[in-house]
């Protein structure tokens, strides 16, 4: 009888634990898959409805920056003054301004470093308003410089209305005991001029009428800049880019785990069905 040869095949790995295992691997990694697409989905459509609403914003700052101006929000209306409804809205307002009560706000602006020249403006009501009557550099910001063009009497005013910037500017807080102002927080340069009834908002107002004189008259008005970043298209291509491609590993890592599991599934056929040759 001749012996049998010895069996060098590697023994089937395609045991019920294993695909046991092999299975809950590939439901994780589905889940896995399924939240990833979920979210970034819902991140891009997140974008397209945040540039849906700030094209409507744009709209609507330059239908109020090019509209008429209106009169200026009265005491009663203040508590309702918000910045969806009245920021840059264009608005006129009368009264005496009290330049020694002014403040300057450090800037920067297309004409270069300096300050913004704020100073209470009071109605004949008593209520006061703040207007940003415009820029100074830096040579400019004492006020003898400019006495001569501080309006004197009843004065009218148009220009945007704008909305307090409190607590200070990016990484600089004010500090009013130094007189050193960052952002144009009313509340606070009320406080530390010993304002009474001011307005929760001021003014910036516009440019002056343009003289013959070759001095420039300081401040220089009608400086607001009116910009608003939308790169929401991006960011939303962005986040659907993302959710495509695990999409497509995902489609990639079914079709090759379906091709393997297909070639064991074969191979362990072919391995039950080889006959035991026996030779006497």
């Amino acid at each position: 009888m001749t012996p049998l040869p010895p069996d060098h095949s590697t023994p089937s790995l395609d045991t019920p634990a294993s695909r046991q295992r092999s299975a809950a691997a590939r439901v994780a990694l589905a889940v896995c898959a399924a939240l990833a697409f979920a979210g970034f989905f819902a991140l891009g459509t997140w974008q397209v409805e945040r540039r849906a609403w700030k094209l409507d914003l744009i709209a609507r700052v330059e239908q109020r920056v090019h509209a008429p101006p209106a009169d200026a929000p009265g005491r009663d209306r203040w508590p309702q003054v918000n910045a969806a409804a009245d920021e840059y809205r264009r608005v006129r307002l009368a009264g005496t301004f009290l330049h020694d009560k002014e403040t300057l706000v450090q800037a920067s602006t297309r004409l270069g470093a300096g300050f913004w020249v704020l100073t209470p403006l009071r109605a004949a009501d008593g209520s006061i308003v703040l207007v940003n009557r415009g820029f100074v550099p830096p040579e400019a910001q004492g006020r003898p410089a400019r006495a001569a063009s501080e309006p004197q009497g009843e004065t009218t005013v148009t220009g945007l209305l704008r909305i307090t910037e409190p607590k200070g500017g990016f990484l600089r807080k004010n500090e009013p005991a130094a007189q050193r102002w960052f952002s144009r927080d009313v509340q606070a340069i009320a406080a530390a001029r010993g304002l009474g009834n001011v307005a929760p908002y001021f003014v910036d107002a516009d440019a002056a009428p343009s003289s013959s004189s070759t001095a420039p008259a300081w401040p220089a008005g009608g400086l607001t800049v009116i910009a608003f970043p939308n790169s929401h298209l991006v960011y939303a291509l962005t986040w659907y880019g993302l959710a495509l491609m695990v999409l497509g590993a995902a489609g990639y890592a079914w079709r090759e785990g379906r091709r393997r599991r297909s070639g064991e599934n074969t191979a362990n056929a072919q391995a039950s069905s080889r006959p035991d040759a026996r030779h006497d």
